[in-house]
């Protein structure tokens, strides 16, 4: 699988944001009730995303998108931060990005969105236990703070 280049910086914080789409086909009764059901377990998201580059990193991108990916068809693997921290995730452009857009002297906006293969969720059976999850940032301190380091 072709992958995102590393000499090309990660997506910017403004505008960064992902849209699942749903899972659920709803279904209206007679009676007034609803019956809901689940479609598929892989779940497609929608990433919203914006870059700078430098002008050689503009070039680098365009180049990438086109011959790479053959103008943005094929699938590849893109590192994205998610609230689990920065791993690769497979993903593809569904159009053709915005830009170049100059910003300052010399940098260059490119904006698109990416649709991910599954949604970026913690998976394993993790979902039994929440407060878990939640609590280990307090576990994660209490180990590295409290506990006395190996010799």
């Amino acid at each position: 699988m072709v992958v995102y280049p590393q000499s090309l910086p990660m997506p910017l914080r403004e505008g960064y944001g992902f849209t699942p789409v749903s899972p659920i086909r709803r279904s209206n009764k007679v009676s007034g009730r609803s019956v809901q059901r689940r479609l598929y377990k892989s779940v497609p998201t929608v990433a919203a995303v914006r870059w700078i580059f430098s002008d050689s990193q503009a070039l680098a991108f365009e180049a990438w998108f086109e011959e790479q990916l053959v103008s943005g068809s094929q699938w590849f693997e893109c590192p994205l931060k998610v609230p689990g921290g920065i791993r690769g995730y497979k993903a593809r452009f569904v159009d053709i990005y915005e830009g170049p857009i100059l910003v300052g002297q010399s940098n260059w906006s490119f904006s698109a969105n990416l649709e991910l293969w599954e949604r970026p969720i913690l998976k394993g059976g993790w979902g039994s236990f929440p407060d878990f999850i939640a609590g280990a940032p307090i576990i994660d301190l209490a180990v590295n703070q409290q506990l006395p380091k190996p010799k």
